[in-house]
């Protein structure tokens, strides 16, 4: 079932209880008019010419003051609805000021014609601009009123100056004849134009307050009704009768209202630099927020560069006063600071992130200082050397283990195991918090030295001691490392060196341990490049697995690839060393015997003292393999045959009787692996 739609957002000033409320204020005037011209015994005369005129030249001058403001802002916003809305002002002000010169005894003994016609007569052109003001004016339409704004701004004084001498100068025109006693009757006709258009400009001034609220979009629309409404009551022309009083007063009401609407807004601004914003065409809101967008990313940028904001510069754009330039200020300056912060809380991130296993310790020192400066500025770091912590020409000595202050610097220790390391120096920040950041930084660069030292340690006492592949199963997962193991196929690949034992009675032990150097240094690298793991060291003997601890395709065919190539880098250094030697003493020759099958793999021994290493039917055939292997020769077995697939080429050496199997096992000599 499909969701209806949701019912229109409404305004807090058109929410239907508020509307309601508006349009009884809206009708009173209009039935009290219905009341004193039903009932003209209530419509007394009041003639006071005083308070006439007074009141007029006040509220002409609000309202000049009203439709200067608006033309100021039609004039840097570049918008012809509001230079359209300043005309509504103008002409009503303007017509209501002559109205006033021609209070009787003022100028005139007894007033004028263009007295009683003056005011219907500029409400109806004021009409006209509050009508065209409403319209949706597009691009073209906007750029030709704003083409004409001079002309129509031009035609309009000179018409309400014409009609102020024609009413003010005796004899010049009917207009400047005594007022009339009776209601002019086509005066009513003539009005009825005027109020349709105020009418139709409020409801489309009310249609775009839908889209877009604003109170001062809704003082203008009370504005505009009760400017219809003083039309009504200034048709019958019962002058200085309390109907009369009342298109007066309806008149002050309506300027009043947008004035009082207008000081609001200032006071809640401090600006009046977007009073009517409210009000302007569509294009321009949109050039409006175009410009607040870009300061903002204005702002935005200079925040981020850690700039000064340049406050001057858009209060002056905006028309901001002094205390909101202070505000955008601090504004400005708290951004710095969350951006600084921010920034510097991601730099400590960073270097704890450079805090991992492996990472030698002078990359790990530069990555961190490339990313700390980019946060904290000209960062030093200075290790110790010699016994001292020293930064170019300036050393530190810290006693307990406090930072050291000196000039615009500030240098903190850095230590490793409880002891002096080095010295990390970084600019004096502007807040407390900017040193216990620091001194967060300084703890953190230790951890990272820390580990990296330690991790080098590890490298050289660990793995050096044993295969690659366990030290690195080992440091990931240190259970690893408990006594016990599981069942997995493997293939085993057991060497010695044949005439190990002739070669070491015919030379020095210093000579020994030089020759099964030479050997494990040219056999070892074979092994591991083709993925074994060598497990033990036994003399002039190694044994070596594949897929195991870690797993491994085609184990068998890298074993018999590891295995040629121990040959070939043996024969090598045999060469090698029988160019050197001048006795006749004959260097031992490698023999390698392979075979693959299931095994216990893990860790062998006691909780003091274990080893990595492999038992099994098939490890016991490797090594029986290599004690029947020719020297210079590798033997591999049926089960690694039969895994090694095509390009192998071996020669059948039958079915053996190895030492401790009852069954013969068929045995192969590898002579070449594709």
């Amino acid at each position: 079932m499909p969701t209806p739609n949701p019912a229109p957002y409404l305004p807090p000033a058109t929410q239907p209880v508020r509307g309601v409320v508006w349009g009884i204020h809206l009708l009173l005037p209009l039935l009290g008019l219905w009341l004193l011209l039903a009932e003209p015994e209530a419509n007394l005369r009041w003639e006071h010419l005083p308070s006439h005129f007074w009141m007029i030249i006040t509220v002409a001058g609000i309202n000049v003051v009203l439709g200067m403001l608006v033309s100021e802002a039609s004039r840097r916003r570049q918008d012809a609805r509001l230079f359209l809305v300043s005309l509504v002002f103008l002409s009503s002000a303007g017509f209501f000021f002559l109205h006033g010169l021609a209070t009787p005894q003022i100028i005139l003994p007894t007033g004028s014609l263009g007295f009683d016609l003056g005011q219907q007569a500029g409400l109806t052109i004021a009409a006209a601009f509050a009508f065209a003001s409403a319209l949706p004016l597009g691009d073209e339409a906007a750029k030709a009123v704003l083409r004409a704004q001079h002309v129509v701004r031009g035609a309009l004084v000179g018409f309400m100056v014409l009609w102020g001498l024609a009413s003010l100068i005796p004899g010049l025109t009917p207009l400047s004849e005594p007022p009339l006693d009776q209601r002019v009757g086509w005066l009513v006709w003539a009005s009825i134009p005027g109020v349709i258009l105020y009418a139709a400009a409020s409801v489309m001034m009310f249609l775009l307050h839908r889209r877009r609220p604003s109170a001062m979009l809704i003082s203008l629309i009370t504005a505009y009704a009760l400017l219809a409404e003083a039309m009504i009551a200034g048709m019958w022309q019962l002058n200085w009768h309390l109907s009369w009083w009342e298109w007066h007063l309806l008149l002050t009401l309506a300027f009043v209202f947008v004035a009082y609407s207008a000081y609001l807004q200032f006071r809640r601004e401090g600006s009046s630099a977007g009073l009517f914003d409210s009000v302007t065409l569509s294009a321009t809101v949109r050039r409006i927020q175009q410009d607040y967008d870009q300061a903002l990313e204005e702002l935005v940028e200079h925040v981020r560069r850690g700039e000064p904001l340049a406050a001057t510069r858009l209060s002056g754009k905006f028309r901001l006063n002094e205390g909101q330039a202070a505000v955008l200020d601090r504004a400005g300056e708290a951004l710095a600071n969350e951006r600084e912060l921010s920034e510097r809380l991601s730099a400590l991130v960073a270097v704890s992130a450079q805090t991992r296993v492996g990472l030698p310790e002078q990359e790990l020192l530069a990555t961190s200082l490339e990313r700390v400066r980019q946060a904290y500025g000209d960062v030093k770091i200075g290790l110790v050397a010699d016994g001292r912590a020293e930064i170019g020409s300036r050393s530190y000595e810290f006693g307990d283990n406090t930072p050291v202050r000196r000039d615009h610097l500030l240098a903190f220790p850095l230590t490793v195991k409880g002891r002096l390391a080095g010295v990390l120096e970084v600019p004096v920040g502007r807040t407390r918090q900017d040193e216990a950041l620091a001194a967060t930084l300084a703890g953190q660069l230790s951890i990272s030295l820390e580990n990296a030292r330690l991790y080098q340690e590890l490298h050289t006492l660990f793995h050096q001691y044993m295969s690659p592949d366990v030290a690195h199963a080992l440091l990931a997962d240190p259970g690893q490392a408990a006594l016990g193991g599981e069942l997995k196929e493997l293939t085993a690949l057991f060497a010695d060196l044949k005439g190990f034992t002739t070669f070491s009675e015919q030379v020095t032990p210093g000579e020994i341990v030089e020759m099964l150097n030479r050997y494990h240094t040219a056999a070892v690298p074979c092994i591991l490049d083709n993925g074994g793991t060598i497990v033990q060291f036994v003399g002039d003997a190694l044994l070596a697995l594949f897929n195991a601890p870690a797993t491994q395709a085609g184990h068998a065919r890298a074993a018999c690839r590891a295995a040629l190539d121990m040959q070939r880098a043996a024969a090598e250094v045999a060469e090698e060393m029988a160019w050197k030697r001048v006795d006749d003493v004959q260097w031992p020759t490698f023999r390698v015997g392979v075979n693959t099958g299931p095994a216990l793999v893990g860790n062998i021994g006691s909780p003091e003292l274990r080893g990595f290493n492999a038992m099994g039917d098939c490890v016991n055939v490797a090594a029986r393999l290599q004690g029947i292997a020719e020297p210079g020769t590798v033997v591999i077995g049926d089960t690694t045959l039969k895994q090694l697939g095509r390009g192998v080429s071996v020669t059948p050496l039958g079915r053996l009787n190895l030492k401790g199997k009852e069954e013969l096992v068929p045995a192969y000599v590898l002579t070449e692996l594709s």
